[in-house]
């Protein structure tokens, strides 16, 4: 019988993963890995039934796949928490907001400023985009304040019409 043999090398990180699998009449698969010093983090061997690699194979991808996942960190692509998302607003922090809006260029583009607000108070551009228009700034364009109509479209009052959010009537349609 000939021995069939299979080698590789891979990079993960710090760590370099060395594979030797090879059929005789058994499979053997042997694994190391070393960092970049050259020190052992890593190493195993198995033996199975020449007819199971496919299966096991398969077996042990996923089962590592899973282990693997349960000490990982959240990905990079996961859902970011801006570090004052939920946290109230002051009445410092809502002046602030409306002076900074209201001081932007008329020509400035709304999604940039807005972008660039979240980012300096540590807050989704959401919240930021929907807190303008309770401080009474027009969160479509930069430096201008909100009008009475857009006030009531938006079913808020801003701070010149008034310091409460517009509340439903009886029928359960928010008035402004």
């Amino acid at each position: 019988m000939t021995t069939t043999t299979y080698e590789t090398e891979t990079r993960i990180g710090p760590t370099t993963y060395r594979l030797r699998a090879f059929a005789d009449p058994d499979l053997f698969v042997e694994v190391s890995g070393t960092d970049t010093s050259g020190l052992l983090v890593a190493e195993g061997n198995l033996r199975l039934p020449a007819g199971a690699g496919s299966s096991v194979g398969k077996l042990l991808g996923q089962v590592l796949d899973a282990l693997g996942k349960l000490g990982a960190p959240p990905p990079r692509g996961g859902r970011h928490r801006p570090a004052n998302a939920n946290q109230p607003w002051t009445d410092e922090l809502d002046e602030d907001l409306r002076d900074t809006w209201l001081a932007a260029s008329p020509g400035a583009p709304a999604a940039d400023l807005i972008r660039a607000i979240a980012k300096q108070q540590e807050r989704s551009p959401a919240s930021i985009r929907s807190r303008l228009a309770r401080v009474g700034c027009d969160p479509d364009i930069a430096g201008r304040p909100l009008s009475p109509e857009a006030a009531h479209l938006l079913g808020v009052q801003g701070r010149d019409q008034g310091e409460v959010r517009a509340t439903p009537d009886s029928t359960g349609v928010v008035g402004g």
